[in-house]
């Protein structure tokens, strides 16, 4: 989108972005970028919401009437709106409920036959941002395992102009894709928040995830906190 959006102002056209990843639109610079902190899938915040939406991109067209560019403000609800389940949350609440019965490790074995149907299916997919193998993906979870608890923890397989951090969110962002592409395959009648919260709140690699969340978040670096937001969701 915030590639787009410069294409389209070379044209002569005026463009605003609503950005998702903030880092994505700090590095590609838009004309006019308005972050948001809702998960991904939610642009303008909670479903069946037109008030809250429309609140939502009335804040982005405001960034028109900046005089100068390019322009990144932040959305101010930082909270999201009132009942849009945030994945810690959801995750902390599974965290009471039943042991996850496989490893992580031997989740994505089990699924990869649902992720595989997929691919076949539909012909594309979202995984793929470290240029790893899904059949190779034992091994982000052995260096995700590692770096939940330490930040010494490291991969050949990262390329050295991307931060071990940075690497992590790749990696975290390929898992989450495969997962949700999976588990569609797997269960095709599932909405968006069910397979949310699926992944939330009953998967060991979604537990995973949110335990570097909760690492980096208790961090006093404001890029390893920005990380961690990026994580879950």
């Amino acid at each position: 989108m915030s590639v787009l959006a410069r294409v389209f102002e070379t044209a002569g056209l005026t463009t605003v972005a609503v950005a998702l990843v903030r880092e994505h639109a700090e590095r590609v610079k838009p004309p006019r970028a308005l972050w948001v902190p809702f998960y991904f899938g939610y642009a303008l915040g909670k479903p069946d919401d037109p008030k809250f939406q429309h609140e939502v991109i009335s804040a982005a067209l405001d960034l028109v009437k900046a005089t100068a560019g390019p322009v990144l403000a932040d959305y101010p609800d930082d909270a999201g709106p009132v009942g849009m389940p945030q994945a810690s949350d959801v995750a902390t609440a599974a965290t009471n409920g039943e042991a996850k019965p496989l490893d992580a490790a031997g989740e994505i074995t089990a699924l990869r036959g649902y992720y595989e149907r997929w691919q076949e299916q539909r012909g594309r997919t979202a995984v793929g941002i470290t240029g790893i193998p899904q059949r190779r993906f034992r091994g982000i979870i052995r260096f995700l395992e590692a770096y939940a608890a330490s930040d010494d923890a490291d991969m050949d397989e990262r390329p050295d102009d991307v931060s071990i951090p940075q690497f992590a969110r790749y990696c975290a962002d390929d898992l989450k894709a495969f997962c949700y592409e999976a588990r569609m395959a797997q269960r095709p009648d599932d909405d968006e928040t069910e397979i949310h919260s699926w992944f939330w709140g009953e998967t060991a690699v979604g537990a995973l995830i949110d335990s570097i969340t909760q690492r980096l978040t208790a961090t006093d670096d404001p890029k390893l906190q920005a990380t961690a937001y990026g994580l879950s969701r």
